[in-house]
């Protein structure tokens, strides 16, 4: 069986497996930049189209905003009430004159002040807004709806805008329905007015909240009480805080059902009758306030085990804590070195009277002896755990065989139930307003509408909300500007950042940087590709190799005889002893091959086979040896 020879494919595949991990990280870095300019591609499509549906654009590079050709929103349908606020004028719209019962009376009078302004950031040409301006008093200004809204067969839609311009401390910016009366005077508007729904954002401190209110009129005293929408399941802690105008939207439908929006994105739905706190119709039966429970219930579940007897070598006396027998006062204790020495640098003050303030005494400082010492003082043995300790001895407990459960009194009809299958039937509704108090002033509102079709709100919001919307968007900053924000806000992002650019780059560095050559004189050919050599074979070689060797020993003679015989004596005796080695080495192999005499004739065609090839199969390093 022929011999094969291995010729350096393992230092072959090397530069293939890194020309490969090359071409797919150029592949992967143009994946990148194609994604890249994709998104810049679709945000250009973004304010090309703004382009198309704006009359006249015109960006000025010089400008914090964009210059837009804005047009005030109109109502497409019918509505009960829409307000922009865009002629600058507070037409319709009534200031508080009252004040506000049961507070101090600096602060209860009505004089919060209202202005009419566009917005501080990102603002759009003849676009204003109705802003509350007075910090830490009340403000209240309300105005009558074109018409009154009577809850019969069509949905309630409320909906206006929001700007936190400074962020909030502590304030609300909800609005009221006001309900309608014969009576109703909006310069006597205050918090007890009587009002049918408040719905809007409130917050103080870290309590968040999106209100959402309605008073339910007790058909039976006919007393009016406030139900509750439970909390929206959602963060609103960035509404609060990001100084961008928020829509919101209240949907009451006449099967009893709600929905609350933020941005046009639903946050909370429900039931009036199963989703408000407290429920709208009262429990059928309730707890007999006359019951009492009677003095022979046993409640205990468990009792003590009557039948147990503390055992006899139970020792109560024991305590808890012992001397440790085994501890070892330490070497240099100093047992009668106090812990503290009075200062001897102390000097009593020159007007300490004794009489008065007693004897002096020169403060307590630390032992300096004792610095270098385990301890001072009188040594005391460390305490540790008493082993039989076992405490005061106590029956264990069993189940209690007349145990009755936990008493509640028994239930009887409620008299005061009543069910109200319709609450979508509320008060009428005559007006709204804004009664509020905040400690953060520049609360901005604008695009107040009331109507009952869907598509009539969402026109009005497209055409207001979501114009400014898309202005603001249009002067956000870049990409970079905004991670360098985030990371202001939140510093753990400077290590995802570096690591994230990091990466890359050692990649990079590790499978583009060039690799060094093992070896200079290492020469990949076809021939030097695994082959099966036979003994005829083998043995040409050995003797090919031992004329290379004699012709390369003769030339080294030649060149170095000058430079001394002995070192062309070592030289030769190196060379010679490599020669050796790599006759033994061949010799061996050809002995090997001698072994497979039944087999020689397949070698010998194998070798006529493959002997076509003209490289060696093994490779001899020769090494020149020299004195310095």
């Amino acid at each position: 069986m022929g011999v094969c020879v291995t010729g350096g494919r393992g230092e072959r595949g090397y530069p293939e497996r890194v020309a490969r991990m090359l071409f797919q990280w150029n592949w992967l870095c143009f994946s990148v930049l194609l994604l890249s300019s994709v998104g810049a591609e679709s945000e250009v499509s973004e304010v090309e189209d703004f382009d198309k549906n704006s009359e006249d654009t015109n960006v000025d590079k010089g400008t914090p905003s964009l210059e837009v050709v804005y047009k005030t929103p109109v109502p497409t349908g019918e509505v009960h009430f829409a307000e922009t606020f865009d002629d600058a004028v507070l037409s319709g719209w009534v200031l508080s004159q009252t004040k506000k019962e049961d507070t101090d009376e600096d602060i209860a009078k009505y004089d919060g002040r209202w202005e009419i302004e566009p917005l501080k950031e990102n603002t759009v040409p003849g676009d204003r807004g109705l802003v509350l301006k007075s910090v830490a008093k009340h403000h209240a200004i309300s105005a009558m709806l074109a018409q009154s809204f009577i809850f019969d067969s069509k949905p309630l839609i409320i909906q206006y805008e929001v700007n936190f311009q400074d962020g909030i401390d502590c304030g609300g910016a909800y609005v009221k329905l006001l309900s309608k009366c014969d009576d109703l005077n909006l310069e006597y508007f205050y918090d007890k007015t009587s009002y049918t729904i408040m719905f809007g954002p409130d917050k103080c401190g870290e309590d968040y909240k999106l209100h959402f209110i309605f008073r339910h009129k007790h058909p039976k005293t006919g007393d009016y009480e406030e139900k509750h929408a439970k909390r929206p399941d959602v963060d609103l802690k960035k509404i609060y805080s990001d100084r961008k105008t928020h829509l919101y939207t209240l949907v009451l439908k006449p099967d009893n059902t709600f929905e609350v929006l933020i941005d046009q994105t639903l946050v909370s739905k429900g039931s009036l009758l199963e989703d408000m706190v407290p429920p709208v119709n009262p429990p059928k039966e309730i707890e007999d306030p006359n019951d009492k429970k009677p003095e022979d219930w046993d409640e205990r579940a468990k009792i003590p085990d009557p039948d147990a007897v503390k055992p006899d070598d139970w020792n109560e006396d024991e305590p808890p804590k012992i001397e440790d027998p085994d501890a070892v006062k330490p070497e240099g204790w100093l047992d009668d070195e106090p812990e503290y020495i009075p200062d001897p640098k102390a000097e009593k003050p020159e007007d300490w009277d004794e009489e008065m303030d007693g004897e002096w005494e020169a403060p307590q400082i630390p032992n300096p002896k004792c610095e270098t010492a385990p301890g001072c003082g009188a040594w005391l043995r460390p305490m540790m755990s008493n082993p039989n300790y076992k405490g005061k001895w106590k029956p264990p407990m069993i189940e209690n065989p007349n145990y009755q459960g936990i008493w509640s009194p028994q239930k009887i009809p409620n008299p005061d139930y009543f069910e109200d299958p319709h609450p979508f039937q509320m008060t009428a509704v005559g007006a709204i307003g804004l009664e509020l108090w905040s400690m953060t002033s520049d609360i901005y509102f604008d695009n107040f509408i009331i109507c009952s079709e869907k598509e009539v709100a969402d026109r009005w919001a497209a055409d207001g909300w979501g114009f400014k919307k898309l202005v603001a968007s249009a002067n956000e900053p870049g990409m970079f500007s905004q991670l360098v924000t985030a990371a202001e806000e939140r510093p753990w992002l400077w290590i995802i950042y570096i690591l994230t650019l990091a990466l890359p780059i050692g990649l990079g560095i590790l499978f583009c940087w060039p690799s060094k050559k093992i070896d200079d004189d290492m020469d990949y050919k076809k021939t030097d590709l695994a082959k099966p050599l036979t003994k005829g074979g083998l043995e040409q070689e050995v003797h090919r190799k031992n004329e290379d060797l004699e012709k390369s020993n003769e030339n080294a003679g030649e060149d170095e005889y000058e430079g001394g015989e002995d070192e062309g004596g070592e030289e030769d005796e190196d060379y010679e002893e490599e020669n050796e080695g790599g006759k033994g080495s061949l010799e061996e192999e050809v002995n090997k091959s001698n072994k497979s005499g039944s087999e020689e004739d397949e070698m010998k065609e194998a070798d006529e086979s493959t002997g076509s090839g003209d490289g060696p199969a093994k490779s001899v390093r020769k090494r020149r040896v020299r004195k310095d």
